[in-house]
């Protein structure tokens, strides 16, 4: 991964998604919806050009991480991609809403 060019990821209120960016280019994004139990992650996309690059987990990971930085956020996960990835990285599942 290291001669990856880094992902940048930042949340798009006004879609309701966050983008994940490559050298200023939008690679990938992952629509939500937020609610009064939370946020729910529908449905990821990665552009072809970026397919197998790591921008899905760069994407899933960041925004794993500021959703955490809201204590009061819990997740619901309705992406196939994400509850995948979830079930590689346990260290984020006390982010989903039970």
């Amino acid at each position: 991964m290291s001669d990856r060019a880094p992902v940048d990821v930042r949340d798009n209120p006004e879609k309701h998604r966050f983008e994940a960016y490559v050298e200023e280019e939008l690679a990938g994004f992952s629509a939500y919806e937020l609610n009064d139990r939370g946020i729910s992650i529908m449905h990821t996309e990665v552009d072809d050009a970026f397919e197998g690059q790591g921008v899905g987990s760069a994407l899933v990971r960041q925004m794993l991480d500021r959703i955490r930085q809201d204590d009061d956020l819990r997740v619901t996960v309705l992406c196939p991609f994400v509850t995948s990835w979830l079930r590689k990285h346990p260290g984020y599942q006390d982010l989903l809403r039970r």
